[in-house]
């Protein structure tokens, strides 16, 4: 998630003062959810390693390791009290405590590909894994997703930039990338939302009828 404030020059900055510290805190405090250009500064730092400014190996190692480690504390944050401030947040966006459960039974049922493909999804990289603490998904589960979904984004994103940045500019790696994510965004919010409004359309179906049978029962008695 990037922001209009830190233009990619200004990262690039952060990333050659800071080196593999930006890319570890850069990371690991996006996944709790601060508005930090966590995925910006990793592929800042692989595109300084391809330039050989940084090391590309240390790169990888920090970027993967401020993935699982902050994907970890969300976990622990969702595990401990998420529900309550799941059911909060949504009596403020209108959303029924069924439709919550719902929710959370949907995403259990689907949370080790959640917390992996999560990693390279806009905003859901910040929430899959309380979800998955909400949900009560296995502690040790849920490592081996997030560790193995840390890895594979870590290596995706510095990859990318370590090689494509040696022939294409920075700005076009960040754009590509950001406009990746919020695609990708999209399609999930489609593939999750889409199903749960026709599951609720179809259950106010059902309701219908038995209300009006029994309003029509008390009027002709």
């Amino acid at each position: 998630m990037s922001f209009e404030f830190l233009s990619p020059e200004i990262i690039e900055q952060i990333a050659q003062k800071y080196g593999y510290w930006a890319v570890f805190f850069g990371i690991f405090l996006e996944n709790l959810g601060l508005p930090i250009p966590g995925e910006t500064v990793t592929i800042v730092g692989g595109f300084l390693a391809g330039s050989h400014q940084l090391e590309v190996q240390w790169v990888l190692l920090d970027a993967a390791c401020g993935a699982a480690a902050g994907g970890t504390v969300g976990y622990a944050i969702g595990a401990k009290g998420g529900w309550a401030l799941l059911t909060k947040l949504g009596q403020l966006l209108r959303f029924k405590e069924s439709q919550l459960e719902d929710l959370r039974r949907k995403f259990s049922e689907n949370a080790g590909k959640a917390v992996f493909f999560g990693r390279f999804i806009a905003l859901f990289r910040v929430f899959a894994s309380p979800l998955a603490g909400i949900s009560g998904m296995p502690f040790w589960t849920f490592m081996g997703y997030n560790v193995a979904g840390a890895i594979t984004w870590a290596s995706v994103m510095v990859g990318l930039s370590y090689f494509a940045g040696q022939v294409v500019p920075l700005e076009k790696l960040i754009d590509f990338a950001t406009q990746f994510a919020f695609v990708a965004l999209l399609l999930v919010a489609v593939a999750i939302g889409l199903p749960l409004w026709l599951e609720s359309r179809k259950k106010d179906e059902e309701i219908l009828p038995s209300v009006t049978k029994d309003t029509e029962t008390h009027t002709t008695v």
